[in-house]
């Protein structure tokens, strides 16, 4: 029997991968970046990739220039013209030909006026890590997630926004967290 196929779009980390991996599926990621260590990186443009007979996608368009967080900076720099064209990726992503999900924080009202509303909004917590992150999902094909926990619990932090800067922290506020990739895995068969 033929495996389905996965793809984590705009993605290097290897947390949703393993995870759909671990349940059957033919589990791809894909960013122009290098993989931090999955073994099937397609290291090129998730556009030129959406056609490849998958089975079901997530992706994680870049939110620099569409992120409620950074709109001080795209209006201070007058960044019209990156929001519309991180805006039109995104949508390009989204329009993918096969039940997928696409996931930003909460957006600006810059980007709103380009990028639909987004289906759903969960936090790590509500699955069980201690942190707190509001993520937006736009559902295609599937359901919403069920969110074991509904009630924030005590001692959730902001670990993700507060990172110092460095070299690594994009990619570090930008890696799934792995109870959330676990989640989806096993509710979005």
């Amino acid at each position: 029997m033929k495996k389905r196929r996965f793809i984590n779009g705009c993605s290097k980390s290897v947390s949703l991968a393993q995870e759909f991996e671990a349940r059957g599926w033919d589990a791809w990621t894909c960013d122009i970046l290098p993989s931090e260590g999955w073994h099937k990186h397609i290291q090129d443009d998730i556009l030129k990739h959406l056609n490849d007979g998958w089975d079901f996608g997530i992706f994680h368009q870049d939110c620099t220039y569409l992120a409620n967080s950074g709109v001080r900076w795209r209006v201070e720099r007058q960044e019209w013209q990156q929001i519309k064209e991180a805006a039109d990726f995104f949508n390009a992503v989204n329009a993918a030909p096969f039940p997928h999900v696409s996931e930003n924080p909460i957006q600006h009202k810059y980007a709103r006026e380009y990028i639909p509303i987004y289906d759903q909004i969960i936090q790590p917590w509500n699955f069980g890590e201690l942190e707190s992150k509001a993520i937006c999902l736009w559902l295609v094909g599937v359901p919403k997630l069920i969110l074991p926990i509904t009630i924030k619990p005590d001692g959730v932090k902001q670990s993700v926004w507060r990172e110092a800067p460095s070299a690594d922290r994009k990619a570090n506020r930008a890696r799934n967290f792995p109870a959330i990739s676990k989640a989806m895995a096993e509710q979005w068969k």
